[in-house]
């Protein structure tokens, strides 16, 4: 019997869950700079842009983050690296 990781998880259900994200809805933050007020915050608009990224909204994307798409890249290549890693190596 194959376990899942926790981290394939993670990742997968961060993506399916940035799909249904409503980028015009006030929303929670988690950030602690946001949280202490610091203007700057080098993460920012990251779920967003990648938000815009999955609807083909490229333009938009750019505007909320320009590394929107190269986080979006390297969490596909981690979700593929740990599928086949999990399901196709060899015991």
């Amino acid at each position: 019997m194959v376990k899942i990781p926790l981290e394939l998880l993670f990742f997968s259900t961060a993506i399916i869950a940035l799909y249904f994200l409503n980028p015009s809805q006030e929303h929670h933050s988690i950030c602690p700079l946001a949280y202490f007020e610091i203007g700057f915050c080098p993460g920012c608009g990251l779920g967003r842009s990648i938000y815009y990224l999955l609807h083909f909204q490229f333009s938009a994307s750019w505007k909320m983050h320009p590394l929107g798409f190269f986080a979006f890249v390297v969490i596909i290549v981690r979700i593929y690296t740990l599928i086949r890693k999990t399901y196709f190596s060899e015991p």
